[in-house]
């Protein structure tokens, strides 16, 4: 389609995503379509000769589980004395949203997106998607072995600290319901819609803790509103 060869052979887009490819990796991408439509999106309606849509998102699941099983290889080498369930903690926070969209924004990509409009109306997790997708290229285009190699170059030795990320906490709404239902303590999470001016927040949270309020917060979403309150909670409670 004449559309895509005209969107996709523009020289100075190439050259810039490719020498900055190059520079990150530390190789030069073969399959240079796949890396393509890593750094393209959905909004740019860009589709291939059968009608298929082209941009990160089928890479991005593929990344998602390619990591997730290269992450589980690097934690069971490097940790011989954990055991499953520790194994399962540590990967669970090294794979997490929060920490994929960190990544990301410290790796730059959202730089190389191409994509119809402006970025900054993309949310954190844009970070971490954009991630993944290059995951899949990498895994389609050097193998398995060749991409485990290359993450823990780009990936593991810059962002991931074995010791500092035992101690994250992936969930502070998780956090919280264990002390509670350890300590005996009733706890409960209201949680509704905002009716607010602000259009950007959907969704109000209130905690109580034996029946007093402990934390509020709002947020795009109820997970998120719920997830803030309870940081806020636990913080409170650690005072």
């Amino acid at each position: 389609m004449k559309f895509i060869s005209k969107i996709w052979s523009k020289k100075n887009v190439d050259h810039l995503l490719f020498l900055k490819l190059k520079n990150l990796l530390g190789y030069n991408p073969k399959n240079k379509h796949l890396y393509r439509a890593a750094f393209t999106h959905r909004s740019m309606n860009i589709k291939n000769d059968n009608g298929m849509p082209l941009n990160y998102e089928r890479l991005e699941y593929l990344g998602d589980s390619v990591l997730s099983t290269i992450v589980s290889r690097y934690l069971f080498e490097k940790l011989p004395k954990a055991n499953e369930g520790k194994l399962t903690r540590m990967k669970s926070k090294i794979v997490s949203r929060e920490k994929l969209n960190f990544i990301g924004k410290e790796m730059q990509l959202l730089d190389l997106l191409t994509c119809s409009g402006k970025k900054e109306s993309f949310g954190d997790d844009i970070h971490g998607n954009i991630l993944e997708a290059l995951i899949g290229a990498i895994f389609i285009d050097k193998g398995y072995e060749s991409c485990k190699k290359i993450l823990i170059g780009v990936f593991f030795e810059p962002y991931i600290d074995l010791k500092s990320i035992a101690n994250t906490v992936v969930s502070y709404k998780g956090l919280l319901i264990e002390w509670s239902q350890k300590n005996k303590k009733n706890l409960i999470f209201e949680t509704d819609i905002d009716n607010g001016k602000d259009p950007n927040i959907n969704f109000y949270c209130k905690i109580l803790l034996d029946n007093k309020v402990k934390a509020k917060s709002r947020d795009v979403s109820k997970k998120k509103a719920e997830e803030k309150a309870a940081k806020r909670a636990v913080h409170l409670l650690k005072e």
